[in-house]
């Protein structure tokens, strides 16, 4: 970003001028943030632990493993699962309801932090159950 001479007390005409004299680039770049700014002034600011809470909630398992656990799922509907397929798709499933589990505990401790039930919680999130649950 460019350097610009301003006076220490800057009246709002004159913080104008000095963005007057920034090249197209650098004044993309600051009207991008300032307008950064003005939403973080004008947004809600959750508390600490609901925002680590919501972090946690959203983690899911990484995408290789939902990938590689979908494709067995779709294997063993086709009923062409091998056995050493079968046991990879028994320790992904456990991998995926503990990661499940901990989402649950985390939805329910925000739940609770908030005042309201879990279904109540979820739909405000917009969190649907499984299909097959």
């Amino acid at each position: 970003m460019s350097v610009v001479q301003v006076q220490a007390q800057l009246p709002t005409e004159e913080l104008l001028k000095a963005v007057g004299q920034m090249s197209q680039s650098d004044l993309d770049q600051f009207v991008f943030e300032v307008i950064a700014l003005r939403a973080k002034r004008h947004a809600p600011s959750l508390p600490h632990v609901e925002s680590e809470l919501l972090l946690k909630i959203n983690e899911g398992v990484r995408p290789d493993v939902e990938t590689r656990y979908n494709e067995l799922i779709e294997k063993r509907k086709a009923e062409t699962l091998t056995p050493d397929e079968y046991a990879e798709l028994l320790r992904l499933t456990r991998q995926v309801e503990q990661a499940q589990a901990r989402r649950v505990e985390y939805l329910a401790e925000l739940a609770r932090l908030r005042g309201t039930t879990l279904t109540a919680l979820m739909d405000d999130l917009g969190i649907r159950p499984p299909a097959d649950a």
